[in-house]
């Protein structure tokens, strides 16, 4: 990718170049003339079809059961249509993500929040009548999608598990390389076309138009609501691909030669890992522990399609020795407890007791959540023993599906707890 930025702003810095962009003006004028016409469209479009779908957030992917947020997705529709309103449907939005943290981590909701900013500062740019404002706004929607594409890719190098599952579905993603020299493959090239859609005009176009293109083909594969989910990505890479605008308003001395190039890709990589990690150690300290996947490049949560890391310790399981499963069918045949038999066990003996003594607490609503906390709890230690013994491809899958799902939940039934002042290891043993 470096290669190609360097001899794309070769061939830029040449008339060929300028004969190029001029070949891209021309194709893409009847757009350029009406561009502000389709981004509104498209924003309004998107609000009314994740009302439709309900019971989300931003995306698909961010679930919740209040069902006055769809209500207000709609509103947020309708006032992207008139420049009074412009601004409301901006700070809707943006309320929109607040209202996410309540049922998600903050860290893995932050390249929302740079793609919610963008849209809503496009909105409140477009809206405005100073010219030296509204002639930035497709250039804030360039720059959220530039950082929400390089955050996301970093993903791929933290939770590389959570795509695991992805690549087993369907395999054909990969072209035939091996799972783990794909995914970083995929971290890379999203990461460099991220930064290129920030560089100069014909680089961020041509990165557009390639994205663009990967982007669509993941629509058949992945169906309507993943394009649902990525429809705002799309919309503007198309903008970015159709601006006129040859201005650099951000360090353009420094972006005009070739040596800049492999500098800046230095510098963007430096600087977003390092907010990555460094997010990534304040938010959940050196051991790192492990968080339900909230993405995967669309972090998203499908019943039929289920997906998450393993748990942790995993498992022998598919390419388990014969000599193990020999042991296991042994215990298994002369009537003897197995290994997996034992801790199935344990997990219950653990499970009961807490269980028991959430139920007792006086306040129903509170026993309620205390019982499920502990019995949510069982489940996954359950799917755990099931991922260090079960060779069953089906039962490991729902299994890593058991753990990612009710580990969430447990996370959202201990904010409930807290918020209301109560601690739900105290509490579930009568203190």
């Amino acid at each position: 990718m470096l290669v190609f930025f360097v001899a794309t702003r070769a061939v830029e810095k040449s008339q060929f170049g300028e004969t190029v962009l001029a070949g891209m003006d021309k194709i893409s004028d009847p757009l350029w003339n009406r561009l502000d016409d389709f981004v509104r469209v498209v924003i309004g479009a998107f609000f009314v079809a994740i009302f439709a779908v309900g019971g989300v957030y931003l995306t698909p992917d961010l679930q919740t059961p209040a069902e006055w947020v769809s209500w207000l997705q709609l509103l947020i529709a309708f006032g992207v249509f008139s420049k009074r309103t412009m601004p409301f449907s901006a700070a809707g939005i943006i309320l929109l993500w607040l209202l996410a943290l309540r049922d998600y981590d903050l860290f893995h909701l932050l390249d929302y929040l740079a793609l919610g900013v963008a849209v809503a500062g496009y909105l409140v740019l477009a809206s405005s009548s100073n010219p030296e404002w509204r002639k930035h706004r497709f250039e804030i929607l360039r720059w959220g999608v530039s950082i929400a594409l390089m955050w996301s890719s970093l993903e791929k190098f933290a939770y590389p598990d959570w795509f695991y599952p992805l690549v087993v579905e369907k395999p054909f993603l990969t072209f035939g390389l091996p799972r783990d020299v794909f995914i970083p493959m995929a971290g890379v090239a999203e990461f460099t076309m991220g930064f290129g859609l920030l560089w100069t005009p014909l680089i961020r176009r041509l990165s557009a138009i390639t994205l663009f293109i990967i982007f669509n083909a993941a629509v058949y594969p992945f169906g309507r609501i993943d394009m649902i989910g990525h429809a705002l990505i799309m919309a503007i890479i198309v903008v970015i691909a159709a601006d006129h605008t040859r201005e650099i308003h951000f360090l353009p001395r420094l972006k005009g030669s070739l040596q800049s190039i492999p500098v800046g890709l230095a510098a963007a990589l430096v600087l977003v890992s390092g907010s990555y990690w460094g997010l990534h150690l304040a938010f959940y300290g050196p051991s790192g522990r492990e968080v339900p996947a909230v993405e995967i490049s669309t972090h998203s949560y499908n019943p039929e399609q289920p997906h998450g890391p393993q748990a942790k310790g995993g498992s022998p399981a598919a390419d388990a020795s014969s000599a193990e499963q020999g042991q296991t069918g042994k215990a298994v045949a002369t009537g003897e407890k197995s290994p997996a038999t034992a801790e199935f066990e344990a997990t219950f003996e653990k499970m009961h007791g807490p269980m028991m003594d959430g139920i007792r607490h006086p306040d129903t609503d509170v026993a309620f959540v205390l019982g499920m906390i502990s019995h949510h709890q069982g489940a996954i230690d359950m799917a755990r023993v099931q991922l260090k013994y079960g060779v069953n491809p089906e039962n490991r899958e729902l299994a890593e599906h058991v753990i990612k799902e009710q580990e969430q939940e447990i996370e959202q039934m201990r904010r409930w707890l807290q918020q209301r002042g109560i601690d739900a290891d105290s509490a579930a043993q009568g203190q």
